[in-house]
């Protein structure tokens, strides 16, 4: 998952509901008391103070920013870190070869000797929300540089509260500019790779799956903080000690029913709940060429990687993060469309309007909002679409290209990075790179480009010369290898540099996309200030209820329960594990499902359906141990009420009393609307049952040292 997630519908629909139902909500740790007594009544059996507390020691302090894309937990005194299989993916990748292939075959260190040092991963420990709303907008009237004036003031002062080089302060905005919250975090830097169950179980159903419900993946990898003698952050060093955390989760093999509470926390990406009808419109435009482009690319991509072992390894992190949001692309613009959520928010505007019209005053203020913002959509139309073929086609498409992009930006502009790092950096590009990958890649993007996108609009290179022609010449660039890039930045000058094909072709796409940039600069703060106001009148409009802010991968709380749900127009097979008895044109989808489907799903040599020999015999011989529930079984996965989003991914799920029983790993297919519009009858966060992980470590990896280190709840 890597983005959005939404909810300010209901906000806007107070005139209908009074309050945010207790499943809907990305809540401030700070705040959570607001919503304490809805917690208790569903079965929270703890006080706000274990949950976020600044002196002593509480559930924030377990839980983790896991590469700055992701969130995990901490779940021994030894700082052993859960996340998610996908999270830890590209270390997964980046310690992989064709001799030790940890992405087939997985990885299980028996010693701490074993675990494995992963330069540029790091995770973040929140230390301190504050609102510091006043101070940002105090004598600004919103003016952005004053605004960006006063978050630098108060960032300084911060600073000198945390002496310490490793405490991160960043003040983001709220409610769209309207409120400002400062998080201080402490970046702990020397993180090793622990273990990791194999493709074939961390990544089982593969793209069929992805973003489905019923699901069998056991989405899980396994790390370690490590910090100096003196238990402070600290770069990589052979004598760092494992971490001594505050807090950390213990963990629960009861198991749950439907209804029991769960709770969520972890950094959600992104959202934007408080879009209007205009803006979503836009964005389905923007999620069709997203789609389309990446699905081209993708073929490409899987066909190399079919082929060749080396190149699948090499392509391995990056297919995964194009086809992760290529998925989510397709099935948002399904549930978009299903649920009709134009109409919804239409009918949330004309609520907005009839709101302000009652009032003279209001009117004055908030009249012209949703006005500006239909202007500010309809102008930026096809901008948008062109930019998203920029962005997709030449940004994400063309590896060799964006390569130029670094290199250029070093060799014009050096300040903020060594020559020694450069060079690493661009050499760990090589590592991972196949020249006959990017140039059919490459080719089949300048095609489509050129199809698409209209003439005016083509960088020079591709008016020049047809596709074909412009792509050959881009790769007889020195670039291309490894060894031309060392030739060349031994005594690098400006004139080898810019008659380089690669770097003239990036500052012809780069010429394209400035003058978009430069046209829509006008029409974006535009944009912007209407949202802010139509937000701020959003909240006004309904002040009776608990409003909480677009999710912008800030430390979050969510709470629900576990919840099966209902379908009209069920696709898949019905007679599996995972599916209920069907009434008149509806499917019970369960809240749980069992290790049952996994070989109800197998499909042998499959690349995502094979099931590894081992698992299949465990699994065939109910060799569960005591992982297995109650009736039995061992379940694999089970689906809760939360409100989460991309972010979210490896965020623990945890019980009543603070243990933790999964981890978060995805979002179900039938509310992928969900950063625009929360419906609670299908919105289902996907979860991994933490006894499935556990068995994987234990029975499957015999990795006991990670079972012994774990601390059980009684």
């Amino acid at each position: 998952m890597k983005y959005r997630n939404i909810i300010a519908t209901l906000l806007m629909l107070a005139i209908v509901v009074s309050t945010a139902r207790a499943d809907e909500g990305m809540w401030l740790l700070n705040l959570i008391g607001k919503n304490y007594k809805q917690m208790k009544a569903q079965g929270f059996r703890l006080k706000p103070k274990d949950v976020y507390n600044v002196n002593k020691s509480c559930l924030k302090d377990a839980v983790v920013v896991f590469g700055g894309y992701c969130t995990g937990e901490i779940v021994s005194d030894q700082g052993l870190i859960f996340t998610n299989h996908h999270c830890g993916y590209q270390s997964i990748q980046q310690h992989s070869t064709v001799a030790n292939d940890y992405l087939k075959d997985g990885f299980w260190a028996k010693s701490f000797d074993e675990e494995i040092p992963t330069p540029g991963l790091y995770v973040s420990i929140l230390q301190e929300i504050a609102d510091v709303t006043d101070d940002v907008l105090k004598g600004t009237d919103y003016d952005k540089s004053k605004i960006e004036a006063n978050i630098t003031k108060i960032t300084e002062q911060y600073k000198k509260k945390y002496s310490s080089d490793f405490h991160r302060i960043e003040i983001k905005p709220f409610f769209e500019g309207n409120s400002y919250y400062l998080s201080v975090y402490l970046d702990y830097k020397d993180v090793r790779m622990v273990g990791t169950p194999p493709d074939a179980i961390g990544k089982f159903g593969g793209d069929t799956d992805n973003w489905m419900w019923p699901r069998h993946t056991c989405d899980f990898s396994v790390f370690r903080v490590y910090v100096d003698k003196d238990g402070n952050p600290a770069e990589y060093n052979a004598t760092n000690v494992p971490l001594k955390p505050k807090h950390h989760l213990p963990i629960s093999l009861k198991g749950y029913k439907k209804g029991d509470f769960a709770m969520v926390m972890g950094f959600p990406g992104t959202t934007q709940r408080y879009s209007t009808s205009y803006e979503i419109n836009n964005d389905m435009l923007s999620n069709d060429a997203r789609a389309k482009i990446r699905g081209i690319r993708q073929d490409v991509l899987h066909a190399d990687m079919e082929a060749s072992d080396e190149i699948r390894i090499k392509y391995a992190t990056k297919y995964s993060h194009s086809s992760n949001y290529w998925k989510n692309s397709i099935e948002a613009n399904k549930s978009l469309k299903a649920l009709n959520i134009v109409g919804e928010k239409q009918k949330q505007e004309r609520a907005f309007e009839n709101w302000y019209r009652a009032n003279p005053m209001r009117q004055n203020e908030y009249k012209d909002a949703l006005s500006q913002i239909q202007k500010a959509c309809d102008a930026d139309r096809d901008n948008a679409r062109t930019l998203m073929y920029i962005n997709e086609c030449f940004f994400n498409g063309m590896e060799l290209l964006m390569h130029g992009y670094h290199i250029i930006n070093f060799v014009l502009d050096p300040e903020g990075q060594s020559k020694e790092e450069f060079i690493k950096e661009c050499h760990n590009f090589y590592k991972d790179y196949s020249k006959e990958t990017d140039y059919k890649s490459s080719l089949a993007m300048a095609k489509l480009y050129m199809e698409d996108i209209a003439v005016d609009y083509h960088p020079s290179f591709l008016k020049e010369m047809p596709a074909d022609s412009a792509i050959d010449y881009m790769f007889t660039s020195q670039f291309v290898t490894k060894e031309g890039f060392d030739k060349f930045i031994e005594s690098p000058t400006r004139e080898a540099l810019l008659t380089d094909p690669v770097i003239s072709n990036f500052l012809a796409v780069l010429d394209v996309y400035r003058g978009f940039i430069t046209a829509s600069r006008t029409n974006d703060e535009m944009l912007t200030e209407a949202r802010r106001i139509y937000t701020k009148g959003v909240n006004e409009m309904n002040s009776g209820a608990n409003p909480y802010p677009d999710a912008n991968f800030t430390e979050r709380l969510t709470y629900g329960t576990v919840q099966d749900y209902m379908v009209s127009n069920y696709q898949g097979k019905k007679d599996v594990d995972g599916v209920g008895i069907t009434t008149t044109g509806n499917t019970l989808l369960k809240h749980y499902t069992t290790t049952n489907g996994v070989l109800e799903k197998e499909i042998p040599g499959d690349y995502e359906f094979d099931v590894p020999a081992k698992l299949k015999t465990l699994l065939q011989n109910k060799d569960f141990g005591r992982y297995a529930d109650k009736d039995g079984t061992l379940h694999a996965c089970f689906i809760t009420d939360n409100d989460i989003t991309g972010g979210n991914s490896g965020s623990p799920v945890i019980d009543g009393k603070g243990n933790l029983i999964g981890l978060a790993f995805d979002g179900n297919s039938e509310a992928m609307c969900g950063d625009w519009y929360f419906n609670t009858k299908l919105q289902r966060c996907i979860n991994v049952d933490i006894r499935y992980v556990l068995f994987i470590i234990d029975k499957y990896g015999n990795c006991q040292r990670i079972i012994d280190e774990l601390t059980f709840a009684k």
